[in-house]
């Protein structure tokens, strides 16, 4: 206390901001002692009964080994019993299983913070945060290996919960409607996570893997002019590297969880890739299917570049009458007009077919007029910020190159604490 005083009264006045770092390093200090007092004895000293390997055998005791720990609190030191299988050698701290400590230093309530840290930016800058925040010190390579442990853990949990589903088919409180809406994003990876993979680069390589995202939401209204209006806070995530079969069951499993059965209509908003609609084919049979708009005016843009002189006054009027033509739904009359104006050979004919097909094999998805009509969303702007949120912000900055599998926790990790579930799986962790 006379320290805190004489830091007070310093030659400028009093020193608040010195007298508060100060009072938070002894409370800091004093917890930390308490906390060590506290678990003196836990998992040391005479059992009720014996205990066994995982091999059949009965372990035998080996004394107390000390083990410091990094708390929330500071680092504190406890000392726990020891137990061998005399049969295959495998030792056992059964301490550390009930303090949740097996093969860390660092405490349950560290490793929370330092998973939620890995996931919000770089290591380095979650490294800095809990430094400076909560007084925990601790390298970058420590907080990414706990954050990628963590995410492991969020997959085994979302596992576990998808089967759970699948075999209980919860009911729900009815929905009037819930969208589906998933969406494809390019990570960079380390170069032997693309070995073999075609890619744009120019020796015919990928730098990058397809982070497949899906988002389930609902609405219940829509506002004077009777577009739609999302439900606030009703938007959740599901995403990873994988193939799309498996992605069709882990968006099915989220929707299944969000209540998909309960809905009275249900709508899937994705590209026009065929994988996308086998994946509603396959998990949402008879839902609303619809191409995203934007993406099929970007497949429109293109078509006129290939039919009209770039600048012309012809480009212009056609994208326009067009352009109008698709917001209608007219996808039918719009082919018909293209179809009229295709060059008689040539490597722009081959590549408007390719375009024309586009149309053709998605028209039943572009019925915008209807969709609007019915105060439906046209669009994936939902799942697109998704992508930017949860995988670019992160996953996509300067200079970064992911495994397969460090990149899949962290989507696990930015996927559950932006659907509002981390306090959901962290209690069930506990």
């Amino acid at each position: 206390m006379r320290h805190l005083l004489e830091l007070a009264s310093g030659e400028k006045g009093f020193d608040l901001e010195g007298v508060e770092f100060a009072l938070r390093r002894a409370v800091l200090l004093a917890g930390a002692g308490l906390l060590e007092e506290m678990l003196k004895g836990v998992g040391s000293g005479r059992r009720s009964g014996p205990l066994y390997c995982s091999c059949g055998e009965r372990m035998r005791g080996r004394g107390l080994r000390k083990k410091q720990i990094k708390t929330v609190l500071g680092d504190i030191n406890v000392n726990r019993s020891l137990f061998v299988c005399s049969s295959c050698g495998r030792s056992r701290f059964p301490g550390d299983e009930l303090l949740d400590m097996v093969g860390t230093g660092f405490s349950p309530g560290v490793r929370r913070l330092m998973a939620k840290a890995g996931q919000r930016g770089r290591f380095k800058e979650g490294r800095d945060g809990l430094r400076d925040f909560a007084e925990i010190d601790v390298t970058a390579k420590d907080v990414e290996r706990v954050a990628e442990a963590t995410g492991q853990e969020v997959e085994a949990w979302q596992s576990k919960q998808l089967s759970t589903i699948l075999e209980a088919n919860p009911e729900t409180a009815p929905i009037p409607l819930l969208y589906v809406s998933y969406d494809g994003t390019g990570v960079p990876m380390v170069p032997w996570e693309t070995e073999g993979r075609k890619g744009k680069q120019p020796n015919g390589r990928s730098k990058t893997r397809e982070v497949k995202l899906g988002c389930v939401f609902t609405q219940t209204t829509v506002d004077g002019e009777g577009h739609p209006i999302r439900d606030k806070e009703s938007t959740t995530y599901a995403g990873a590297i994988e193939s799309s079969e498996e992605f069709g069951w882990r968006i099915y499993g989220e929707a299944l969880r969000r209540g998909l059965h309960s809905a009275q209509k249900v709508a899937v908003i994705a590209d026009g890739a065929r994988y996308n609609w086998e994946i509603a084919s396959m998990h949402f049979p008879g839902c609303i299917e619809v191409v995203d708009l934007y993406h099929a005016r970007e497949h429109l843009y293109a078509l006129c570049a290939l039919l009209f002189p770039e600048g012309s006054r012809s480009l212009m009027r056609a994208k326009l009458r067009w352009l109008t033509l698709l917001d209608e739904g007219k996808v039918d009359k719009l082919i018909v007009q293209v179809e009229r104006l295709l060059p008689a050979r040539g490597e722009r004919r081959k590549q408007a077919i390719k375009e024309i097909a586009y149309f053709k094999g998605n028209a039943s998805r572009m019925r915008y007029g209807e969709y609007r009509r019915q105060g439906l969303f046209v669009g994936s702007g939902v799942v697109e910020a998704g992508c930017k949120t949860i995988i670019s912000k992160r996953l996509k900055q300067s200079g970064m190159q992911w495994t397969v599998r460090g990149a899949n926790s962290i989507i696990a990790l930015r996927s559950t604490c932006l659907s509002g579930r981390w306090e959901e799986f962290w209690q069930q962790r506990a």
